[in-house]
């Protein structure tokens, strides 16, 4: 790996790609500090400090900080990957879309262009509900978050964080095309990463003043490790179904005849079940901040469940596993057609050794795939609940594990495999070998 880093430098072109991917992200990272007009600043920070744990605090870790500080990229490039997954969703049950999926590089450009399209609509609509959100806010002392309310400051705003979210996808598309790596996933790397100082600095002071010892650092340490190297292997697990294609003779040339695999990763459904998971989840607390005292004091039995699906209950980690669970089969069935994956095969002449071409296969398919998929569901649930167990069992001062390591870890091990990608072209030694990263399901 240490001869890996030193060949980076001797390649110009993956020098310069390096080097342009971290200057825009550097440029996102100082939008996040450009705050946007007419907000108390300290009021609102009153008020976020108090909204952790709700759909808010959620979205706030995926901008890297911004809406706490209510920069101009403060709805980040969450709508962007709402409009991804709702275009994929519409797929199946729009026919138009259906085969435009199919049609190739002409398709894929004009789905990106109603995914661009579908992020404007969104980040309109999101913006507007957090203008008149801001609107409602009040400090710890009464004190209003939104100087001069009214529809002046809501079109503004709009406006502001439309063209913010904008901006980002311009400059993920152009991280994807002069940079390295997916500039989407980048971003939203970036803006995890960001938090890991505070955490790094906020863990020392806590040893410096007694209240860890070096023991449970160490330990801290180790199951970091352990949890990471875990997560890099079921990642990159994938259960083979091995495929074999007959000879085929055209004029005095033999063809084919060769056997091959088709891989099902164990994880086929990314970190998507957890982000809907959890925006669920929160989906209530976040209301409950808007509600007034009146009601709840009216109502007490609204804050006996919302205070019941604070993260760390019985009944929220419940409901957790089983929407992860849940939404892990949907998320795979939606994206991954065994019907379509068998027709291609015998269309192509290839058949699954033992197994009979066409529904049999799909069958074979989707039987293969629920297996796997449940032990990839419950590899998610246990990352995702984790950080709760570590809080409040061993007391740690940071959130370590769910959808942000997730992310975190995915987004590293896709941008180290195109930086492999060019070494290796260019007959320079890689970072690691290939084969020995992740596992074989059999």
């Amino acid at each position: 790996m240490v001869g890996g880093f030193q060949n980076i430098p001797k390649i110009p072109e993956l020098r310069k790609r390096i080097l342009m991917t971290f200057g825009l992200l550097a440029v996102y990272r100082l939008c996040v500090h450009v705050p946007t007009p007419g907000i108390d600043g300290k009021a609102l920070a009153a008020f976020f400090a108090r909204a952790k744990g709700t759909l808010l605090g959620l979205v706030d870790m995926f901008s890297g900080g911004a809406l706490e500080h209510m920069s101009v990229v403060a709805l980040g490039i969450m709508p962007y990957i709402s409009a991804s997954i709702i275009l994929q969703l519409l797929t199946v049950v729009v026919p138009y879309l259906e085969k435009l999926k199919k049609e190739g590089e002409v398709g894929r450009k004009k789905i990106t262009q109603y995914t661009r399209y579908g992020t404007i609509v969104l980040s309109i609509i999101q913006g507007f509900g957090i203008a008149v959100g801001l609107e409602k806010m009040t400090g710890p002392t009464g004190s209003p978050v939104v100087i001069d309310p009214g529809w002046g400051f809501r079109f503004m705003t709009v406006i502001t964080l439309t063209a913010g979210t904008a901006f980002l996808m311009w400059l993920g598309e152009q991280i994807t095309e002069r940079g390295i790596g997916n500039g989407i996933s980048l971003i939203i790397f970036a803006g995890i990463v960001a938090r890991m100082p505070a955490a790094v600095v906020n863990t020392v002071r806590l040893m410096q003043t007694g209240e860890m010892g070096p023991v449970t650092i160490l330990f801290i340490i180790a199951l970091m490790v352990f949890v990471v190297g875990c997560i890099i292997y079921i990642e990159r697990a994938q259960r083979r179904i091995p495929v074999q294609y007959p000879k085929r003779v055209v004029g005095r040339k033999v063809y084919g005849g060769q056997s091959t695999h088709l891989p099902l990763r164990i994880n086929t459904s990314g970190v998507i079940p957890p982000i809907f998971a959890s925006s669920i989840l929160m989906f209530p607390l976040t209301i409950a901040q808007f509600m007034p005292r009146t009601v709840l004091d009216a109502y007490p039995w609204i804050e006996s469940v919302i205070h019941s699906l604070n993260p760390g209950q019985i009944a929220y980690n419940v409901l957790y596993i089983g929407f992860i669970i849940f939404f892990a089969y949907f998320y795979t069935a939606v994206t991954f057609n065994p019907v379509d994956i068998a027709d291609t095969m015998k269309k192509q002449g290839g058949f699954i050794p033992g197994i009979r071409p066409g529904k049999s296969t799909a069958d074979y398919i989707d039987w293969v795939l629920v297996r796997i998929t449940f032990i990839g569901a419950l590899y998610l649930a246990a990352v995702c609940v984790m950080p709760t167990i570590l809080i409040q069992r061993f007391n740690i001062p940071f959130y370590f594990g769910g959808t942000a390591l997730l992310i975190v870890v995915g987004v590293a091990l896709d941008t180290v495999g195109q930086i492999e990608s060019h070494m290796l072209v260019r007959h320079y030694d890689g970072f690691l070998n290939r084969g020995q990263i992740g596992g074989r399901v059999r």
